[in-house]
């Protein structure tokens, strides 16, 4: 199979330009055009792609790995866990104790 994309055309039956506008959509998301636009929009170098690449790969290995632990019965596991925010500032204190001191 070629990389070349093929060229994506529709004829308008009947003066039904919404239709055929319609079928143009739908065959250009389907050919990938759009997708390749939006990738060839910028440069990204071959290091930026496989370490993306890798990146993706890790993640979907530890959401099947805790996935499966969910199913063998374990219910204290979390996809992501958020990190406890921290009350304040240093500034913020700084300015309490400058407002206790007056």
């Amino acid at each position: 199979m070629s990389k070349k994309k093929s060229i994506v055309s529709v004829k308008v039956i009947k003066g039904d330009i919404n239709r055929a506008l319609k079928k143009l959509k739908r065959k250009t998301i389907d050919s990938g055009h759009l997708l390749e636009l939006r990738e060839r929009r910028y440069y990204i170098k071959p290091t930026t792609v496989r370490r993306r690449q890798k990146q993706l790969a890790v993640r979907e290995q530890e959401k099947e790995t805790i996935l499966g632990k969910i199913e063998d019965g374990d219910t204290k596991l979390r996809f992501y866990t958020k990190k406890p925010k921290r009350k304040g500032n240093k500034n913020d204190k700084n300015k309490n104790k400058d407002k206790k001191d007056k």
